[in-house]
């Protein structure tokens, strides 16, 4: 059988499985799914991609010349897709799987990324699943794996590209475990105790989010886990740290000589802490728990060098780098394989973007870890849309070069560059560049200078306090990045003005200058970023520090908070290290930077989100330095999905770095993508409740209904939605099951045509009886007095409302989910014809039972109305069309709806309505809350829902439903939420016409 191959477009959907290529054989089945060989049907990673090519694969090496498949990672790949297309088979933890399925849902307010469930569900797979069905091997090359590399531990890793959310699997990982832990705690798969390492005191200082006390956690912030489990979370001890902690401390206070006489001869100096000194001291804070999960955050620090392995001859920068990484590596796995030694670690997750060996390790460079069992790349998240897409020079009407000068910018400039000179700080004097760097430098900033300009004439840009757009040079030595920034910026002529200040010469780019009157800008707006600037006393200005005083101020309580309390005043260093990371961030130090210029890369999980044009100034011998370099630019301004479920494209240009490990082909053609609006900010403004506190729209979180009895006599009324449809077109009741070479099968549902249609009734009337059970009943559904009520109208609804299809047969209404639907249509027209006093009651979530405008906070790229400080709380209605902007507008006009007195739009407020559709739990997101006057006076005043109906979707009735017949009776009945109604506006182009009438209406009730 011939296959035969069909193309795909990159579907750019971040929530989406990345789709390349799919190969069906003749009758149109997918082939090579799951058999270890070949990559299963969404789509197989790579990055080191010389050429395009028509399927991608994890590859062992990221260096074209290197490229071969990774074996293991693809074969896992292909099992876990397969466990996860039939729906997590043989997983027979239910809080994991519960676990899985909150993170997939497709209705979640904050919807997590492909790459980060699929990050988990390997994981998972490995810790739960692959030895059940036979998949021993996977564990056993791991350790064994582990073994060959000379260390004890054993160690997951998921290549996950910079941009995709490694912080956020983190906290699945801990949710999982803890969770898991509570409830199992005999299970020894399971651990509460965490130990997070990072690479510096940056990422270290961010990974505060994971802590579940931290007002900025992302168990609560992104929703990862669900409110009912947040306060389980408590029982986990999480300690961050550092590598650079493992290093071992002086113990004793002694002279030099001293300590030279009595160390004489020992091997160990007896004033440095033991191995297991310094593994108590890290772990104090967990007391006597063992069996720690290790949570490496940028792993690729964390390895063992083969000693074994011929030694590669490096020279240069790149030998001083490459001893750098060594020691680095060193300290991480000696730290770790001590802290192993004294309390012992279970498992270490470990997260990169590049986990692979680089030069100098004794393997070759671009290789990846043995233990890495998914892979995300950056390849894949540039597809995606989850990162901004690099742009780089393509063609040029330069002759002879095999590569356009500006992306292969390192070559042509690298003999005319300063070599690096101790205790240089450069001379004064107007700084010289090689042509082929100012001419890369001015193109490129005349093209920031264009998204500048766009910068300060859009609505929300420099108006509403954004930050503008960074551009970031990255040089290989500090004389090198002291030139371009004299450059950029301005420079020191030698010479003093009268009050003693030095004379300095205005920079070349006006935007980057930070020279006013031949004196320096008290608030520059190019950085220099280097070790020599980081560690001097006189770092920053006292004229900056004066102009930056609430910040500064603000850096400093946080500085404190951070250090336990501590009196320590932080350094200038401090704060220039503070106004580095807070480039971009709105109200921080750094805000107003427009220009960073650094020596060798950014600092690792420097997560600005405003660069927009990139320049390598230095040699990029290694896969790791293009990526991280390139990286630090690609982070997204903006999360916000457009009409299609995508996020708008979004660019970083780049120069100067050759980009071996994406393909990249020119096309001669000069493009002029779509300009794109800078996010705008939502929220609430508290200085409009000052005046008028009832602006405040405060709602109940309904997490469940409680059912009372219903009336005595049930009825029900069937309508046009209470009707079932039984097709194949919905399910298949046979399949043929071939392999590549043997014997078929085919399969049928035919032994569901053995269930007698009495027992199906039976058991579709228990369930809905069970809806009208009291909250305290116990025992059979049966028993419940309207069972024998319920009973004949179940067999009515089959007999009026079930139509049944070709090749299929009415016996199918056993199947869980459609008898759940079955029940979910029955029960909606019992309660909706049945009427009688509300027989419903809500129960809310314990934690944080009620939820308010006060704490609505989100950017968006969609146009956006201004609204009225007189109506509502929040500053913005963000909108898809017209007459939504329209709509917001006429609840503000007293002429028109003078019963008004506060509104909102439900964006990013988290009201929900919970629901059941074709048996399923889903959550129904209205349009708007409105607050009225409804003749109950301005302190009693009714809480109106309004949903605007667009396009029918099949679920669209279920949520009126629910709204109207169960949401609010139920939160009515509570009697401590306020008043309640709903309204449905059909037509969009009378929604004001019939709102004034269901207005009237009240008023007249």
């Amino acid at each position: 059988m011939k296959p035969f191959t069909i193309e795909n477009p990159i579907i750019n959907s971040p929530f989406l499985i990345p789709t390349h290529y799919h190969t069906f054989d003749n009758d149109g089945f997918p082939i090579g799914i799951g058999d270890g060989r070949r990559p299963s049907s969404h789509r197989t990673a790579s990055t080191a991609i010389a050429q395009p090519r028509k399927t991608q694969k994890t590859l062992i090496s990221d260096l074209p010349e290197e490229e071969r498949e990774n074996e293991t990672v693809n074969r896992i790949r292909a099992k876990v897709d397969v466990w996860r297309d039939r729906g997590y088979p043989m997983l027979t933890n239910p809080l994991t799987r519960e676990l899985l399925e909150y993170w997939r849902n497709s209705e979640r307010e904050r919807r997590l990324f492909f790459c980060q469930i699929e990050a988990l569900e390997t994981i998972i797979f490995v810790a739960e699943v692959a030895k059940s069905i036979g998949d021993e091997w996977i564990e056993k090359y791991l350790r064994e794996a582990a073994v060959a590399t000379g260390t004890p531990l054993f160690r997951m890793a998921s290549k996950m590209a910079t941009g995709s959310g490694k912080t956020v699997v983190m906290a699945m990982i801990i949710a999982w475990q803890t969770l898991n832990r509570r409830r199992n705690p005999k299970d020894a798969r399971y651990s509460d105790s965490f130990l997070i390492v990072a690479p510096n005191i940056t990422i270290r200082d961010r990974l505060r989010v994971l802590q579940p006390s931290d007002p900025e956690n992302y168990y609560r912030k992104l929703d990862v886990v669900p409110v009912e489990y947040r306060r389980d979370l408590g029982t986990a001890k999480i300690v961050v740290t550092n590598f650079h902690t493992f290093k071992l401390k002086e113990t004793g206070e002694a002279g030099k000589l001293t300590k030279t006489v009595l160390n004489r001869g020992n091997v160990v100096s007896a004033f440095t802490e033991t191995p297991e000194q310094m593994a108590h001291r890290v772990c104090r804070e967990f007391g006597r728990r063992q069996s720690i999960i290790v949570l490496n955050d940028e792993a690729h620090h964390c390895y063992r060098s083969n000693l074994t392995a011929p030694k590669v001859k490096l020279t240069g920068d790149e030998r001083k780098d490459a001893e750098e990484r060594e020691e680095e590596a060193r300290l991480w796995i000696n730290g770790l394989e001590a802290i192993h030694a004294k309390i012992g670690v279970k498992t270490v997750y470990d997260l990169s973007a590049t986990p692979f060996y680089l030069n100098g390790s004794g393997y070759r460079e671009g290789t990846l870890f043995p233990w890495v069992v998914s892979d995300f790349s950056l390849l894949d998240a540039i597809e995606s849309g989850i990162v901004k897409t690099p742009r780089v020079p393509t063609s040029e009407n330069a002759i002879g070069n095999a590569l356009p000068t500006f992306r292969n910018l390192w070559s042509h400039i690298a003999a005319d560059l300063p070599k690096k000179a101790k205790n240089d700080g450069g001379v004064a004097g107007p700084p010289v560049l090689p042509k082929e760097l100012e001419s890369a430098i001015r193109t490129l900033y005349s093209h920031y200078e264009g998204k500048h300009r766009e910068w300060e004439q859009a609505p929300d840009g420099q108006a509403e306090g954004n930050p503008p757009p960074v551009f970031i040079v990255v040089c290989n030595n500090t004389n090198v990045s002291k030139m371009v920034f004299d450059y950029v910026a301005g420079y020191a002529t030698g010479r003093t003005h009268p009050d003693g200040t030095p004379v300095v010469t205005p920079g070349e780019l006006s935007l980057f200058n930070n020279v006013t009157d031949n004196k320096w800008v008290t608030r520059p707006n190019t950085i220099l970023v280097d070790s020599a600037q980081l560690e001097s006393d006189d770092g920053l200005s006292a004229e900056f520090k004066q102009l930056a005083a609430p910040q500064i101020a603000e850096f400093h309580a946080e500085y404190r908070a951070r250090s336990g309390g501590g009196s320590t005043e932080p350094t200038d260093s401090d704060l220039m290290r503070e106004v580095l990371n807070t480039v971009g961030k709105r109200g921080k130090l750094g805000e107003g930077v427009r220009c960073v210029v650094s020596v060798s890369m950014l600092t690792e999980g420097w997560d600005a989100n405003t660069v927009t044009h990139i320049l390598g100034v230095r040699a990029f011998g290694s896969t790791l330095l293009q990526e991280q370099v390139v990286g630090r630019g690609l982070r997204r301004m903006s999360y916000t999905l457009n009409e299609h479920g995508h996020f708008d494209p979004e660019y970083a240009d780049v120069y100067g770095v050759p980009f071996r490990f994406l393909p990249v082909v020119g096309t001669g053609e000069s493009t002029t993508p779509r300009t794109l609006q800078r996010p705008g900010a939502v929220h609430a403004e508290a200085g409009r409740l000052a005046l008028r506190p009832w602006l405040e729209i405060t709602y109940p979180r309904v997490a469940a209904y409680q059912y009372e009895m219903p009336p005595d006599v049930l009825t029900a009324k069937f309508t046009p939605e209470s009707r079932l449809t039984l097709s194949v077109a919905d399910l298949p009741t046979k399949v043929l099951s071939e392999p590549i070479v043997g014997e078929s099968v085919t399969m049928t549902l035919n032994e569901l045509k053995t269930k007698r249609m009495q027992e199906i009734e039976f058991i579709i009337a228990k369930i809905v009886a069970a809806k009208f059970a009291p909250p305290d009943a116990t025992g059979d559904s049966e028993s419940y007095t309207p069972f024998p009520q319920i009973l004949p109208i179940v067999r009515r609804w089959i007999e009026e409302c079930v139509e049944i299809k070709d090749h299929v047969f009415p016996q199918l209404l056993w199947l869980s989910e459609y008898r759940n639907s079955a029940a979910e249509k029955i029960h909606r027209a019992i309660r909706t014809e049945s009427g009688g006093t509300p027989n419903i009651r809500a129960v809310l979530q314990s934690d944080e039972p009620f939820g308010t405008t006060s704490v609505v906070s989100f950017d968006t790229l969609k146009p956006r109305y201004r609204t009225s400080a007189t109506k509502c709380h929040i500053n913005f209605v963000p909108y898809d069309s017209e007459w939504e902007a329209h709509f917001a507008q006429s609840l503000e006009d007293d002429s028109e709806l003078p019963q008004v007195r506060a509104y909102v739009k439900n964006q990013n407020l988290g009201f929900r309505i919970p629901y059941t559709h074709m048996g399923k739990p889903r959550n129904y997101y209205p349009d708007y809350l409105v607050k009225v006057d409804d003749g109950h006076g301005p302190h009693d005043l009714l809480h109106l829902i309004v949903e605007i109906s667009g396009q029918e979707k099949a679920d669209k009735q279920a949520k009126a439903d629910t709204a109207t017949t169960t949401w609010i009776p139920a939160v009515n009945a509570l009697g401590t939420a306020g008043r309640w109604a709903y309204i449905e506006l059909r037509d969009p182009a009378s929604v004001i016409r019939d709102l004034k009438k269901f207005l009237k209406g009240l008023r007249a009730e």
